[in-house]
């Protein structure tokens, strides 16, 4: 609350209390869903045109590293308070530790417009139903919904990533917002056997094709990488520590469904491999890696920066 209550002020110190729209001065007190809904009520004729589609409009489903789903921008094509809305839906989607951070992540990578390249569009009709707002840019694709899509977490697939020194990072990925995911995940690595390796650690990852990265198998036998029912107590332990660091930057209640929705679908059903290629300085650690279930894809591509793959469902 203290992160949207300064977003607020900072963005809105030239105005008047008393003149504010009634939805802003009441934005820091809501979730993300209510202030979809206030974002929808102050849009004039044009921006719905533009913006607001029906329900199930592909475009709602989709997912990609680096694309716009509307040609219109945050900072072109919205007033100062849609633009501090806007701001505030994507940062409470986050853990209150994260949000920050994922919030200088996204204005980072986005080039000299920041935050403000990003694009947002809005399917059905916040308030009255089912409805999702999406925003998307580079190496951001997020999604709000109040639960409108039964059965998936986050309310669809989403991507994640950073490159924080430039395209080509180095072996230590330093400032990279992500990398300590990829730092958990080796330390499992090394709590495995040499047989347990030969299993797990496989030549080359998934290719990126938008949607396609992310499809689910259905599958709980034959994927790729090694079993967590083959793993000892400590050593699936430690996977559990890795969900616990991929899902730390989202929203509790985002997280919960998440984590669900795979013990649902069985914890020791996942697969982890790790993949030789995209190895930065040869030093066997390894930048290229992902977690895999009947239900759920989190595919982390660290070469030669961070790319992250999200899709998790109730059944596949």
């Amino acid at each position: 609350m203290l992160e949207r209550r300064g977003f607020l002020k900072t963005t809105l110190a030239a105005a008047a209390g008393a003149a504010l729209a009634p939805w802003a001065r009441a934005a820091e007190k809501a979730s993300s869903e209510t202030l979809v809904q206030q974002l929808y009520k102050s849009l004039g004729e044009e921006q719905v045109k533009a913006i607001c589609f029906p329900f199930n409009d592909r475009r709602r489903t989709l997912v990609d590293n680096n694309w716009q789903i509307v040609d219109q921008t945050v900072a072109g094509f919205f007033d100062k308070d849609q633009q501090a809305l806007i701001g505030d839906i994507f940062k409470g989607l986050h853990s209150p530790e994260y949000a920050e951070k994922v919030m200088a992540q996204v204005a980072h990578d986005s080039g000299r417009a920041g935050f403000g390249s990003s694009s947002v569009a809005l399917f059905g009709q916040p308030g009255s139903g089912k409805f999702q707002f999406v925003l998307t840019g580079r190496h951001c694709t997020r999604r709000c919904d109040g639960d409108s899509v039964e059965g998936a977490a986050f309310g669809g697939p989403i991507f994640y990533g950073h490159a924080a020194k430039g395209f080509s990072e180095g072996a230590d990925h330093e400032g990279n917002v992500y990398w300590y995911q990829a730092k958990r995940a080796n330390e499992v690595f090394q709590m495995l056997d040499g047989k347990q390796r030969e299993k797990a650690l496989l030549d080359r990852g998934r290719e990126e094709d938008s949607n396609e990265t992310v499809t689910l198998s259905g599958k709980k036998q034959g994927l790729e990488g090694l079993a967590v029912a083959d793993m000892t107590k400590d050593q699936q332990a430690g996977v559990r520590a890795v969900l616990r660091d991929l899902l730390a930057p989202f929203r509790k209640q985002d997280a919960d469904e998440a984590m669900k929705y795979i013990e649902a679908d069985g914890f020791e059903n996942l697969h982890m491999a790790f993949f030789k290629a995209g190895d930065i300085g040869k030093d066997g650690v390894w930048d290229v890696w992902q977690l895999e279930g009947p239900n759920m894809v989190w595919y982390f591509r660290g070469s030669p920066h961070v790319h992250v793959w999200v899709n998790i469902k109730a059944k596949a």
